[in-house]
């Protein structure tokens, strides 16, 4: 199972952005890490720099690493549509992501674990696999196992203020949700700019 391990705070420190659920290093020292930290915004960056910082962004907030991120792009790049927009919607329908959404964990990672562990079912199949791509009319439930359902219980408590999308729809009572359509961009509102993501790859 690839991840990235190493330090959170530091990221999203270097970006300005909350890249892995809230961050309370970024919100007591909202610029870069380093001793060079404070002047780092004072240097123009080029289009190359901005561009790969928005790659890394989406990277980081959804949990892949480079290769499978490529595979993402090059997937988007084949299918109809807008390259970008499809990206997106490629990321966003990751169970690992779903299950986020749903409320099951309070962050990305949380929602993997939960996976990974063999909580989560997908039409009645027990799905393992993060990066599963699930499609519009699949259910996820919760396995019965008495540990899994007292620990979604209590993400669910942490994540009960946070509204869910439009796409999904939540029985919280079953712990069951259901994905009703693919996401449009509208719906995901990304901290990046896709499109210099796909100009990047395209060069």
């Amino acid at each position: 199972m690839a991840r990235y391990t190493g330090p959170r705070a530091k990221i999203s420190r270097r970006f300005g952005v909350a890249l892995f659920g809230s961050s309370k290093a970024l919100e007591r020292r909202n610029f870069p890490p380093g001793q060079h930290g404070l002047r780092a915004g004072r240097k123009k960056k080029s289009d190359y720099s901005i561009a790969l910082g928005e790659k890394q962004k989406l990277r980081f907030q959804y949990g892949v690493l480079e290769k499978q991120f490529r595979g993402y792009y090059e997937e988007a790049a084949r299918r109809r549509g807008v390259t970008g927009e499809t990206l997106l919607q490629l990321l966003e329908l990751r169970l690992d992501n779903v299950c986020y959404r749903l409320g099951f964990g309070n962050t990305r990672a949380a929602a993997r674990q939960l996976v990974n562990h063999g909580h989560v079912y997908v039409n009645g199949v027990r799905v393992d696999v993060a990066s599963y791509q699930v499609k519009p009319g699949d259910k996820i439930t919760i396995g019965t196992k008495p540990s899994a359902q007292q620990l979604v219980l209590r993400m669910m408590d942490l994540t009960q203020s946070v509204p869910l999308v439009d796409w999904l729809t939540l029985d919280r009572d079953k712990l069951e949700g259901i994905v009703e359509r693919v996401p449009e961009r509208s719906d995901i509102d990304p901290v990046v700019n896709e499109q210099l993501i796909v100009e990047l790859y395209s060069r």
